[in-house]
C-alpha cells in the first residue's frame, strides 16, 4: 500500500514549528535575568532588550549568539549607527546602559567581555547639574482642581493623590491591591516595588479618603483584588503602568500644566519635605531610595542650609 503524503497545510505547520530563533531565546534568558536577579522594572527590561536585540540581529543574522565573535569594533559601529550625527545625552545614556547591562549578564554566563566594555564610552554630564523638576504649590492646587472632570474622576483623583502624597511610582500604583491597605492601622504595604522589597508606608488621610471615595462610588463590581480596575470588552482588568501615566498626563493637560508623570509628583513630594525642614535621610526613606546618593539632588533645594555654608563674595563687606 502506497503511503500518502500529508496535506500541504500540515507540512506548513510542521515546518513553522521547526523554526528556531536563537536570538529570541537569548533575549528571553536575558530578560529573565534582569527580572529575577537584578529586579528591574518591565519598562527598563523592555528598553534594554530592544537595544540589545538590534545589536545581536545585526551581528548574528540567523545564527547562534557567540560572544567570541563579537568585537569591540562591532560595538563601536553599532553605537555610532544608533546615535547618528546629533546624539542626545539621554539617547546615548540609554544605549550605553543597555549594552553594559547585557555584558554584565554575559559575564555571569562565563564570558570574558572586558574588551567590549572598554568600547562603550559614557556620555558626559555633570553630576547633579540640574534641579529636580517639581510642581509649585499653586500648580499642585491647579492639578487637584482638574477633578472631578474626566471620564473616571474619582479614579484619577485617587491616582494623583497616591503619587503626590506618598511618592508612589506609576507601576506601584497600578499594582496596588485591596489587601495591601490596613484601614484600621492606616498603612499601605507595597509589595511590587522597584527594589523588589516590601515596604509599609503610613496612609495619609487625604489619600485614604480619595481611595475610599473611588472604591465606594466608581470602582466596577468585580472579583479582582486590584484597587484600580477598568472594563474592556465586558471584562474587568487591572490598570496598567502606562494607563496610570496617561491619567496623570490628561489631568495636567486639563490644569494647563506642562506634561508631567508620576515621577514629577514624586519630586514634588520630596521638594515639599525639604522645604519643610526634612533631612535627606527622611526623603530617601519616604521615596524608598536604595541609596542616599540618589536623594542628594534635593540638597540644592535646601536654601536656608545652603545660605549658612555659603562663603562671602570676594570684595564684599560680609
Amino acid at each position: 500500500m502506497n503511503r500518502t503524503s500529508p496535506p500541504r497545510s500540515a507540512q506548513r505547520v510542521c515546518s513553522s514549528a521547526e523554526i528556531h530563533d536563537p536570538i529570541a531565546d537569548e533575549l528571553r534568558r536575558y530578560n529573565d535575568h534582569m527580572r529575577d536577579v537584578r529586579g528591574l522594572a518591565a519598562g527598563t527590561r523592555h528598553n534594554h532588550c530592544r537595544i540589545v536585540a538590534q545589536l545581536l540581529r545585526k551581528k548574528f543574522v540567523g545564527g547562534v549568539v557567540t560572544m567570541d565573535k563579537l568585537r569591540a569594533v562591532d560595538v563601536r559601529r553599532f553605537i555610532a549607527r544608533q546615535l547618528g550625527d546629533s546624539p542626545s545625552h539621554s539617547a546615548a545614556a540609554q544605549v550605553a546602559t543597555a549594552l553594559r547591562s547585557y555584558l554584565r549578564y554575559r559575564t555571569v554566563c562565563g564570558d570574558l567581555v572586558a574588551g567590549l566594555n572598554a568600547a562603550i564610552s559614557s556620555p558626559v554630564q555633570w553630576k547633579l547639574a540640574s534641579l529636580p523638576r517639581a510642581l509649585k504649590p499653586d500648580e499642585v492646587q491647579r492639578l487637584l482642581g482638574a477633578f472631578p472632570n474626566g471620564r473616571w474622576p474619582r479614579r484619577g483623583y485617587a491616582i494623583v493623590r497616591c503619587a503626590l502624597d506618598m511618592g508612589l511610582r506609576a507601576g506601584e500604583i497600578a499594582n496596588l491591591l485591596i489587601d495591601d491597605i490596613d484601614w484600621r492601622e492606616g498603612t499601605l504595604t507595597l509589595k511590587c516595588t522597584k527594589s523588589r522589597r516590601q515596604d509599609i508606608l503610613p496612609l495619609p488621610m487625604a489619600t485614604g479618603q480619595a481611595l475610599v471615595d473611588y472604591l465606594q462610588h466608581e470602582r466596577p463590581a468585580t472579583q479582582s483584588r486590584a484597587i484600580f480596575v477598568r472594563q474592556r470588552d465586558s471584562r474587568d482588568i487591572q490598570i496598567t503602568t502606562a494607563a496610570v501615566q496617561k491619567v496623570i498626563h490628561h489631568a495636567c493637560q486639563r490644569a494647563g500644566l506642562p506634561d508631567s508623570g508620576a515621577h514629577v509628583l514624586r519630586h514634588t513630594l520630596a521638594c515639599r519635605l525639604v522645604e519643610q525642614g526634612g533631612s535627606l535621610k527622611e526623603v530617601a526613606d519616604i521615596l524608598r531610595h536604595r541609596s542616599l546618593e540618589t536623594s542628594r539632588i534635593y540638597a540644592k533645594l535646601d536654601t536656608p542650609s545652603l545660605a549658612e555654608v555659603a562663603l562671602p563674595w570676594p570684595g564684599s563687606e560680609s
